[in-house]
C-alpha cells in the first residue's frame, strides 16, 4: 500500500467537470464542480484542483492516484476534429469503410444519410498481398510497393496511418512489416495496426475500429501528455489512470496507444458506481440514471452486474437510429444514451410542436439562466422556473442564476409561438424530457428482460435527482435512491472501478476439429499480453486474475453466444463439456437449441484484472438529530399531481441524519444537485447518507 493517502477522481463532462477527492486513510470525501473548458479540457482540471487546494492545502503532493474520465475522444469523432489519417489495406478492400455491412438503417427512406468515413477515399491506398483465412500466405507482401504507398501518404500530409490487411488476425506478419516500414520512413507519424487494435474477425468492424483508433491517437496522446505535465507542475507525483469504456481503468500509456478503448470513458463511471451500490445493498434490479448538463445515460444493473457488449456506434447521422453511425468493436458497458440534459435546448419544431434536444447549449454559453450569452431556453431554465432550483443556491451559491431572463426566453421562444400559457410551456419542457427518457428506458429495460415496475431507480448527475421522481412516476418504479454527492456520481465511480484490460483473438474452427492445446496457447498468449499491459499500470507486485470466455455459434450462423470458461487449462476440457455448456446457455437465451447442428469457435476473450481497491463509504454525521434544524424554509414549486404550484418543504441535505424520515412534497438541496420529491412519496436517510424514496402506487398522472 502506498504511503500517500489521497485519490482524485476527475470526470470531464460536456457542461461541468466534476472532482471527488478521497482520503483512503480516513474515508473523508471532498468534492468540487467547475465549468468545463471545451477549448482545452485540461484547463478545467487545473482550475478545479486549485479550488480544492484552497480548502485542503498540500493534498496534491499526497496524491497516490488521479483517475480520469473524458469525452475528448468521442467529441473529436463527432466533431471530426481528429488527425488527417491514411489507411493501408489489401488490394480490393479500399472501400470497405463505405460498403460496411451493406445494410440500410432506414430501408424506406431514399434520402437516408450515412456517416462519412473518417478517412477520405484518396487517403485509402492498397498493397498487393493476401493471407488465407487459415493464416497461410497466398501472396507475399510487396515491400517496394509498401514504401511507395507510405511515401505517397507522407506526401499527402497524413499525421496518422491505419493498417488493416485481410485475415491479419490469423497471421499478422504482413501488418507488422508495413508498420516497420512506416516507422523507418516516417518515425513521427502515428501508426495503428489492426492486429494490435482488434485482432478479430469481420472485416468492416476491424477496419472501422482501427481507423478510428488512428484518427484520435495523435490528439489523445497530446492531451494526455499535456494533462500529465499540468498535474506534475501542480506538484502531483501520483499515477494517472484513464477510465476504459469497458468499466476498468488503465494507464495513460495504454490509453494513448488504444484511444478507441476510452470513447465512452466518462459515461461509464456512474454505471460502475451504480454497480457498486447494487452489490452493497443487494438490489436485484437497479436502473442507474445519470443526467448531466449535456446528456442522460442509463443502464439496467441486474444482480449487481452491468452488462458489457462487444460493439457500439458513434457519430450517428440519426442519433437514435441503430446503423446510422460508425461501428466500433471494442468492449463497452451496455449503457443507453439519451439526448437529454440540463442544457438540452427547447424549441418549436417545423411541425409546430414542442421539441427538447438533442441539441445542447453545453458549458458555453449554457442555458439562459447561466447569464453567459445563451439564447435558447433549456431544461435547466424550466427546472428553475418550476421552483425546483434555487437561483441563489446553484453550486452552493457560487453561481447565481438569472430567473428573469430565463422566463423571458421561455415566453418569447416557446409560449407565444405555441399559443400556450407560460406554465404550460415551462412544464411542457420538463415533462417532455422526462417522457423522452422514460420511453427509451422502458425499451432498454425490456430488452434486458427487466421489469420497470420492480426496479430501484438510482439517480446521479447534477440534473438526475431533479428529474428522477418524475422519471420514476412514468416508469411505474416503486422506489428510487439518491446517493450522497450524487451530482458528482461519475467521479466517485472511478474509485470502484478495477484496473483491468480486455483482450480478444479470433480463430475460427469447428468444435469437432479444434485442437484444445492450441486454444490453450491462444489463451496463455493473451494472458501474457494482458499482464504486461497491467504492469504498465504499476502492478508489478500484485496478483493478476484472468477471466476467460469464448464466442461459439452454430456453423453458418451470423452471431455468437458467449460461454464462460472457468477452467484454467483449456486442454483438459473435453468437447462434450463445451457442447453441453453451449446448449444450456443457448436454450436459456432463445427457448430451444439444436443438438444435432455442429458448432464452431469464433473468438477467444480474456479480461486481465487486478484486485479491487475497496471503497469504504464514510458514515453520515449524527451530530444533528432534529429534523426541524434541517429545514431551510418552504418554496412554491410545481406539482404534477396538483397541476399547480404548491408549497414544498426545503431541506438542507447536509443537516439530515441517519434515520431521518419525512414525506413530500419536498426539495432536498446540496451543493451539486437538488432532489425533488412529490407529495405521494416518503423519504428516509440511511447510515451512509443515501436517500431512499418510496412512491405510493396508484397515484399516476
Amino acid at each position: 500500500m502506498s504511503s500517500k493517502s489521497y485519490r482524485l477522481g476527475c470526470d470531464i463532462g460536456g457542461t461541468f467537470t466534476d472532482f471527488v477527492l478521497l482520503n483512503d486513510r480516513t474515508g473523508d470525501i471532498h468534492i468540487n464542480k467547475c465549468l468545463t473548458t471545451p477549448h482545452d479540457p485540461s484547463d478545467a482540471v487545473e482550475n478545479g484542483i486549485k479550488e480544492l487546494q484552497a480548502d485542503l492545502p498540500g493534498f496534491v503532493e499526497q496524491l497516490d492516484e488521479v483517475i480520469h474520465g473524458t469525452t475528448l475522444v468521442i467529441n473529436s469523432i463527432i466533431e471530426r476534429k481528429g488527425a488527417k489519417t491514411g489507411l493501408i489495406t489489401t488490394r480490393g478492400f479500399r472501400d470497405v469503410l463505405e460498403l460496411g455491412r451493406e445494410i440500410r438503417y432506414a430501408p424506406y427512406d431514399v434520402f437516408a444519410e450515412f456517416p462519412k468515413p473518417l478517412v477520405p477515399r484518396r487517403f485509402r491506398l492498397e498493397v498487393d498481398e493476401r493471407i488465407r483465412s487459415d493464416g497461410s500466405v497466398l501472396k507475399p507482401l510487396d515491400l517496394d510497393q509498401v514504401k511507395e504507398v507510405v511515401e505517397e501518404l507522407i506526401g499527402l500530409g497524413v499525421e496518422s496511418i491505419a493498417v488493416c490487411l485481410i485475415n491479419s488476425f490469423e497471421n499478422p506478419t504482413h501488418e507488422m512489416l508495413v508498420r516497420d516500414i512506416i516507422q523507418q520512413l516516417a518515425p513521427d507519424i502515428s501508426v495503428s495496426i489492426s492486429y494490435e487494435v482488434l485482432p478479430q474477425i469481420r472485416e468492416y468492424e476491424r477496419t472501422s475500429t482501427t481507423v478510428t483508433n488512428a484518427y484520435v491517437k495523435p490528439l489523445t496522446g497530446r492531451y494526455l501528455t499535456r494533462l500529465s505535465e499540468r498535474l506534475h507542475s501542480l506538484g502531483s507525483r501520483g499515477k494517472l489512470f484513464i477510465m476504459l469504456s469497458s468499466g476498468g481503468i488503465t494507464s495513460i500509456k495504454t490509453a494513448s496507444k488504444f484511444p478507441v478503448r476510452i470513447i465512452e470513458s466518462g459515461p461509464t463511471a456512474a454505471v460502475i458506481a451504480g454497480q457498486f451500490y447494487g452489490k452493497m445493498f443487494d438490489l436485484p434490479e437497479m436502473f442507474c440514471f445519470d443526467m448531466g448538463g449535456t446528456t442522460a445515460k442509463s443502464c439496467l444493473i441486474q444482480n449487481g452486474q452491468v452488462g458489457v457488449v462487444p460493439t457500439f456506434e458513434v457519430g450517428r447521422v440519426q442519433r437514435f437510429m441503430k446503423g446510422s453511425g460508425l461501428s466500433i468493436q471494442v468492449p463497452v458497458v451496455d449503457l443507453m444514451e439519451i439526448g437529454a440534459g440540463g442544457g438540452s435546448i427547447a424549441k418549436v419544431s417545423k411541425m409546430g410542436t414542442l421539441q427538447v434536444g438533442p441539441e445542447s447549449s453545453g458549458a458555453d454559453p449554457g442555458p439562459i439562466c447561466y447569464a453567459r450569452g445563451g439564447e435558447g431556453p433549456c431544461v435547466t431554465d424550466a427546472d428553475l422556473l418550476l421552483g425546483y432550483l434555487d437561483e441563489n443556491y446553484f453550486l452552493g451559491g457560487e453561481m447565481k442564476l438569472d430567473a428573469r431572463s430565463a422566463k423571458a426566453g421561455v415566453e418569447d421562444k416557446i409560449a407565444k409561438p405555441l399559443g400556450v400559457s407560460f406554465i404550460q410551456a415551462v412544464w411542457g419542457i420538463h415533462d417532455l424530457i422526462n417522457e423522452t427518457m422514460a420511453a427509451a428506458a422502458k425499451t432498454h429495460i425490456a430488452e434486458k428482460g427487466g421489469n420497470p415496475k420492480v426496479v430501484t431507480l438510482a439517480a446521479f448527475g447534477g440534473a438526475g435527482p431533479v428529474h428522477a421522481y418524475g422519471l420514476a412516476k412514468k416508469l411505474g418504479a416503486p422506489r428510487l435512491i439518491v446517493p450522497p454527492n450524487a451530482g458528482v456520481g461519475s467521479a466517485l465511480g472511478f474509485f470502484t472501478a478495477p484496473r483491468a484490460f480486455d483482450l480478444v483473438r479470433s480463430h475460427k474452427v469447428a468444435l469437432s476439429e479444434a485442437d484444445f492445446s492450441e486454444i490453450e496457447r491462444i489463451f496463455s498468449d493473451m494472458e501474457t499480453d494482458g499482464a504486461n499491459t497491467l504492469k504498465e499500470s504499476g502492478a508489478a507486485e500484485e496478483e493478476i486474475d484472468f477471466d476467460r470466455t469464448v464466442d461459439v455459434r452454430f456453423i453458418g450462423q451470423g452471431s455468437e453466444t458467449n460461454l464462460p470458461v472457468p477452467e484454467r487449462d483449456f486442454s483438459k476440457i473435453n468437447k462434450e463439456q463445451i457442447r453441453r455448456r453451449f446448449d444450456e446457455i443457448y436454450e436459456k437465451l432463445y427457448g430451444r437449441t439444436y443438438p444435432d447442428s455442429p458448432i464452431e469457435f469464433i473468438n477467444f476473450k480474456v479480461r486481465a484484472r487486478l484486485p479491487e481497491r475497496l471503497l469504504q463509504l464514510p458514515r453520515a454525521s449524527q451530530q444533528c438529530k432534529s429534523l426541524d434544524s434541517a429545514i431551510k424554509g418552504e418554496r412554491q414549486a410545481y406539482s404534477v399531481l396538483a397541476s399547480d404550484f404548491i408549497g414544498h418543504t426545503v431541506y438542507d441535505r447536509y443537516k439530515l441524519f441517519p434515520g431521518a424520515k419525512f414525506k413530500g412534497p419536498a426539495i432536498i438541496e446540496e451543493r451539486e444537485s437538488t432532489v425533488v420529491v412529490g407529495e405521494d412519496a416518503s423519504v428516509r436517510m440511511d447510515e451512509f447518507g443515501f436517500l431512499w424514496i418510496d412512491i405510493k402506487a396508484g397515484l399516476r398522472k
